[in-house]
């Protein structure tokens, strides 16, 4: 150990989590001892079989843990700490460009698998507010002769989903763009596939979002207008011409809007094929098909 090494601040692995945990405790962070222990294994860059294997009197270097421990304490997403996030089979850089992609998102991907089965097509996929690139790319590794296109009117977010593309190994099936919706797209393009997490909050309803939504991921992201439907409006006036005939669009929707989309289906030439609920029971994806 050299002189430099020696100077850095060091505790025992116990003291840390101990002490991490009653910050976190404190703020009201659910789970406090659990985050304690992974962000810990982040800080050391360990797996956790060997942060089990290390002694809990050993020290080790007190930052950055207590800099991301500060952090998730402030109410900042776990996954912008760490700088990334398990999604689908996927795991996936993120950053405060985009949401943090969610388990209740992987719905899409299901319907898509049920509706679509021969795994083996060579689907021609649009992915509409694409965030991560989550959408996109869990499809495209479900389907390995598709191709895609993600779009995002966040620059930075559409510059994350391309360098997502080529951690997975998929940038050359994958083409990202920054563009409000469909306007950058080629006149007359068409796709086997639409797939979309929009906006869907409601504008009064953003103030009652938990910390973590509110304070840090963009409200771009999350602002549906006032009634929720800003983004549905639109992307169901454009989807009898983005799909081919017999085209199917998947769409996350929120809690109650399910019989608003039926009516945005019904009024322009899409038929709601099924409407899928997540894990917890909510009604989460509408599966969509458009009529000849």
């Amino acid at each position: 150990m050299n002189t430099a090494e020696k100077k850095v601040p060091c505790q025992p692995i116990a003291q840390l989590l101990r002490e991490g945990t009653q910050l976190l405790a404190q703020a009201g962070i659910e789970g406090p001892r659990r985050e304690a222990r992974l962000l810990l294994i982040h800080a050391l860059s360990l797996t956790p079989e060997q942060l089990l294997a290390r002694s809990p009197t050993e020290n080790v270097p007190s930052e950055p843990f207590f800099s991301y421990v500060n952090r998730r304490a402030a109410h900042e997403p776990f996954a912008y700490i760490t700088g990334s996030k398990g999604f689908w089979s996927l795991d996936l850089a993120v950053s405060p460009a985009s949401l943090v992609p969610r388990g209740d998102t992987e719905t899409l991907i299901t319907s898509l698998l049920e509706y679509r089965p021969d795994q083996t097509a060579a689907l021609n996929i649009l992915d509409l507010g694409t965030g991560t690139g989550c959408l996109l790319l869990a499809a495209l590794a479900e389907y390995p002769k598709a191709h895609g296109v993600g779009v995002d009117i966040n620059p930075q977010a559409a510059i994350l989903a391309h360098a997502n593309a080529q951690r997975c190994c998929m940038s050359d099936r994958a083409l990202f763009m920054a563009a409000e919706w469909d306007a950058a797209l080629v006149p007359d393009m068409r796709f086997d596939v639409v797939l979309s997490n929009p906006p869907y909050i409601p504008t009064s309803d953003l103030a009652d979002l938990m910390p973590e939504v509110r304070e840090h991921e963009p409200v771009r992201a999350l602002d549906g207008g006032d009634d929720g439907l800003n983004a549905y409006r639109y992307i169901c006036s454009r989807l009898p011409f983005l799909l081919v005939d017999g085209g199917l669009a998947v769409l996350e929707i929120g809690i109650g809007q399910e019989e608003a989309l039926r009516a945005l289906a019904s009024t322009n030439v899409l038929r709601v094929v099924d409407v899928k609920a997540d894990l917890a029971g909510i009604a989460r994806a509408v599966v969509l098909e458009k009529q000849a």
